[in-house]
């Protein structure tokens, strides 16, 4: 990225200054991205291991299944997912609080015994699932966050720290240019004059 400037001392405080800033600001976002790097990395061991549980427990299950045709699945119902933000590295992040279910009413007498055994068999299921996908998202959003990071990490890193040293050494360079023409030309005039005055 070609930094704009002028060769003056103007432009050279000011490219100074957005220089300082971005050097003073680049181990923070690179601190950050590691904070990132790191939860994203937690997230998606839980959002594997949530992942295996379910399949675990629904493997568990497989002997059962003809049951389940017998089973009313208006018996269970979630009613509200409670949700609450956390900050992480400055982004905000979803943590899940709590998982509300309704049972609806049946007669113990009517229905199979096993029905109250397959509601906490569902809700446990329906826990590990939802708290799964919960987890797959939150690490979506914070790879999303790390990723943008990584980026302006870059942007400062490779691009824009290395434009503006190079802008200052230019404008340095032809400053000092300028003051050494402008010392020749007096040197010229003075030995000019002295000479005039000898002759």
């Amino acid at each position: 990225m070609a930094i704009k400037f002028q060769y003056n001392k103007t432009c050279l405080q000011d490219l100074k200054k957005q220089l300082k800033i971005r050097v003073d600001v680049l181990p923070i976002i690179k601190n950050k991205e590691s904070a990132l790097r790191m939860e994203v990395k937690r997230a998606k061991n839980h959002a594997h291991t949530l992942d295996e549980a379910l399949k675990k427990k629904m493997h568990e299950y497989d002997n059962i299944v003809r049951l389940w045709g017998e089973f009313d699945k208006n018996l269970l119902r979630i009613d509200d997912v409670k949700i609450s933000i956390k900050k992480i590295a400055g982004v905000k992040t979803p943590v899940l609080e709590d998982i509300i279910f309704s049972t609806q009413k049946f007669s113990l007498f009517n229905k199979p015994e096993w029905f109250l055994d397959g509601i906490s068999i569902l809700k446990d299921l329906a826990k590990i699932g939802i708290e799964r996908n919960f987890y797959f998202r939150k690490m979506d959003l914070l790879l999303y966050a790390r990723r943008k990071t990584t980026q302006k990490v870059n942007l400062y890193e490779k691009i824009q720290i290395p434009g503006y040293e190079e802008a200052i050494m230019k404008i340095k360079r032809f400053m000092e240019d300028e003051e050494n023409l402008s010392k020749s030309a007096q040197k010229i005039l003075k030995k000019r004059q002295e000479e005039r005055e000898a002759a």
